[in-house]
């Protein structure tokens, strides 16, 4: 194993080096929160594709394949949909609004009166992912160093903390990019192969298990289902996935790139059930689906490869983990500790040392955050239900405020508010009564959140056509213009000279 150690060390140095790196150039808030909105086509692709793609989607996905066969692709598939939906229908839209969380987009758009409450659920959804991607840590350091639980928490949890702290989405972006390299090269181009020739080729695989192990649909339609309503619809409203929708150089970019990653996720997660299925073959009889992954790479892979592998699982808890915590700390800061402290106007502010100052409290809830979720990874054992309970309440809560909001212009302040707390409410309750992990809580809560939301918005008054008004001239792009008493809006000093010449006569 001593190759293997040296690939994962010189991986894990790697990452702490494009920390430093990327500290070097986070000198403003929209350098470290955003990337400066400057990521172009290949490498907003890249660190989409990343973060959407975590342990869940590489060990899960390949646990699914194992216990499901080829259906077991349909939960990575549906991230896929997510983000193909997402990219194609709003991520232009959104990324013109040149915000830095959902709730300020929510503001916006009715009127800064629903951002507290949304952000309030969307920390808690963020800080679950990050907890639950933290504590995948261990399943992979376990198969390397032999380490226990706590331990290998703490050194994968550092690990990111450290350079997402040191860099913020500078540094994560980085990072990211290479280990989307690396997990292209691990799962794809090495072990998918590898599986599939050690299984004795499908033919084999066919002969050997149950005919149902082929299916498209084996896993179940109510699985599916369920699948949809909670990852599909979860990628259109994550702050997570969103805060990456931002860093985007241009609509263009946001759209094709995003494209370009959610097809990449639907390749990800038939190669994910492959995999899992000729697990299936090699090792008919494994007391835990899970670690289906980590049998196969630990047998099968020669030495040097299987640390390249491990280190494209690590790649994929890593890059979920960075992308989760940088959210988290960003709703924290700006959707919570902002507003409960009366700051009002952000981004509004043109003092030279504000955004210096910005960075070091978006680093400081960083690394508040990030020690908190070392702390609750250690502490909880139930991964499953703490994932659980987050996607329902984002989705439960926020997906119609949201959705509606940008669909929908009758949908007023008084309904996105009556739809997060009865969505909310309604998923929790449901979920005392039916169980966590019962389908029941996320139908009805949304049902619920919906409904509520229709009836109040008709049964109060429009919103202001002022708010509205100022909501369209975002979404074509006019944020960064201040506007003239008559309603026009003022050149943008980044255009080109005609343009402007053209704008003012």
């Amino acid at each position: 194993m001593a190759v293997d150690y040296a690939v994962i060390v010189v991986y894990l140095a790697g990452m702490l080096a494009m920390g430093w790196w990327g500290m070097r150039r986070a000198k403003s808030k929209s350098e470290f929160l955003v990337a400066g909105r400057r990521l172009g086509p290949a490498m907003y692709s890249g660190t989409m594709a990343a973060i959407v793609l975590g342990g869940a989607s590489t060990i899960g996905g390949v646990g699914l394949g194992y216990q499901y066969g080829l259906s077991g692709a349909w939960m990575v598939f549906t991230i896929g949909l997510g983000l193909l939906a997402l990219s194609v229908f709003f991520s232009a839209r959104i990324a013109r609004l040149k915000v830095y969380t959902v709730s300020e987009m929510l503001d916006l758009r009715y009127g800064g009166r629903a951002g507290i409450i949304s952000g309030v659920v969307m920390w808690a959804y963020t800080l679950m992912l990050a907890v639950t991607s933290t504590i995948a840590y261990a399943t992979i350091f376990d198969v390397l160093f032999d380490v226990n639980r706590t331990v290998a928490i703490v050194l994968g949890g550092t690990i990111v903390v450290a350079y997402s702290t040191l860099g913020g989405m500078w540094s994560i972006t980085l990072t990211d990019m290479v280990q989307f390299v690396v997990k292209t090269i691990g799962i794809l181009l090495i072990l998918l192969p590898i599986a599939v020739v050690k299984a004795g080729g499908f033919s084999e695989m066919k002969a050997q298990l149950p005919t149902e192990y082929f299916d498209p649909l084996g896993i179940g339609g109510e699985t599916i289902f369920t699948y949809v309503l909670i990852y599909t619809f979860g990628m259109l409203i994550g702050q997570d996935i969103w805060q990456r929708v931002f860093t985007a150089r241009s609509d263009t970019t946001a759209r094709w790139g995003g494209t370009v990653a959610g097809t990449y996720c639907l390749v990800y997660a038939i190669a994910g059930a492959v995999i899992g299925t000729a697990a299936k073959v090699m090792y008919p009889d494994l007391a835990s689906a899970d670690s289906a992954f980590a049998t196969i790479v630990t047998d099968e892979l020669p030495v040097g490869v299987r640390g390249l592998v491990l280190a494209a699982a690590l790649a994929a808890v890593m890059s979920t983990s960075s992308g989760a915590l940088i959210a988290c700390a960003t709703v924290a800061n700006n959707d919570i500790w902002s507003r409960l402290r009366g700051v009002v106007g952000r981004g509004g502010g043109g003092a030279g040392d504000e955004p210096h100052d910005e960075v070091k409290g978006n680093r400081a809830f960083i690394l508040i955050m990030g020690i908190a979720v070392i702390l609750i990874a250690i502490a909880l054992n139930d991964v499953v239900e703490a994932l659980t309970v987050a996607y329902n309440l984002l989705v439960g809560g926020l997906l119609v405020p949201i959705i509606g909001g940008l669909l929908w212009r009758r949908g007023t302040a008084a309904g996105a508010l009556s739809a997060v707390c009865v969505g909310g409410v309604a998923v929790v309750g449901l979920m005392w009564h039916y169980g966590i992990l019962a389908n029941q809580p996320i139908y009805y809560g949304l049902l619920a959140s919906l409904a509520v939301y229709v009836v109040v918005s008709l049964a109060t008054p429009p919103t202001d056509a002022a708010v509205l008004a100022a909501w369209r001239e975002r979404v074509a792009g006019n944020a960064a213009r201040p506007a003239f008493e008559d309603g026009t809006f003022a050149p943008d000093p980044a255009e080109p000279t005609d343009v402007l010449n053209r704008r003012t006569g």
